[in-house]
């Protein structure tokens, strides 16, 4: 792009990007609406604007997600903020949201572990005033994004961040309902080199194993942070929901069983503490 003055309409002409990616863009930096790009197309981009322009499409043509160079992405109707320190939530992963939802007894305890951006256990809050919700990660960047997430989209003292290794820090506490979207790649999986998941953070998208240890703790270690007959929901890869049944079986869960997204992947496994 040259430095004269660019129009809305030749920032979109004269992208390298996609027409979607270059209007998130141009959103971010103008502060329009998609309609306002459209109704104000002959806009042209103040000097700084289009540095920024500039710049966000480099960065961009890189592979930066869009996620980390606007700082937020939608999930389950909020705008959650990101950055490189959590994980860019996912459709996939409202599945486990409306799982939760429709598992959780009335003013119940629920528990989020390894919450990133908060994005789960927000979601949860803030469509269920009647549950407490406790959110926890081992990584203090993370759980410095939850709470900013948590003071834009929730009531004060809707949801508690704690600071565990996964149950580490719980004491004696036990939930109605646990969930958890845990690292589940396998380690050197070629996935973990291409696309977004080159920016997300490492160790949260691998167990640096066979993308079990997380479930192999998490369901060994549940009776004892558990009410009896409470469940445990567990987001996973593509391929392992049996693996995660099995696990479920052999530390005495019932009602076993796992549920399909909507592109008809098996996303979510779980069960009830017998």
């Amino acid at each position: 792009m040259s430095e004269t003055s660019w129009s809305i309409a030749q920032c979109e002409q004269g992208s390298p990007l996609d027409k979607t990616d270059t209007r998130i863009l141009l959103m971010h930096v103008t502060g329009f609406s998609r309609i306002q790009l459209i109704t104000q197309s002959a806009y042209e981009l103040t000097t700084a604007q289009q540095q920024q322009f500039q710049v966000l499409l480099q960065r961009r043509a890189a592979g930066e997600p869009i996620a980390y160079l606007t700082g937020e992405r939608e999930f389950f109707g909020l705008s959650f903020q990101t950055s490189p320190a959590v994980l860019i939530p996912r459709p996939d992963t409202e599945l486990l949201v409306e799982l939760a939802l429709n598992y959780a007894p009335t003013g119940s305890a629920l528990l989020d572990l390894g919450t990133g951006s908060g994005a789960i256990a927000i979601a949860i809050a803030h469509q269920r005033a009647d549950l407490q919700v406790t959110a926890a990660d081992i990584s203090t960047a993370a759980l410095a994004v939850a709470q900013s997430n948590a003071e834009r989209l929730l009531p004060p003292h809707t949801l508690r961040l704690l600071h565990s290794n996964w149950y580490q820090a719980l004491g004696t506490e036990r939930y109605a309902t646990i969930v958890s979207n845990p690292p589940y790649i396998v380690k050197d999986d070629p996935h973990l080199s291409q696309g977004d998941l080159r920016f997300e953070p490492l160790n949260a998208l691998t167990d640096h194993g066979d993308g079990l240890n997380a479930y192999r703790h998490l369901i060994s270690q549940a009776n004892a942070h558990l009410l009896p007959q409470g469940w445990l929901l567990l987001e996973h890869g593509y391929d392992q929901a049996e693996a995660v049944r099995t696990l479920l079986e052999q530390h005495y869960f019932s009602g076993i069983q796992s549920w399909r997204d909507l592109a008809g992947i098996e996303r979510v496994s779980g069960g009830q503490l017998i």
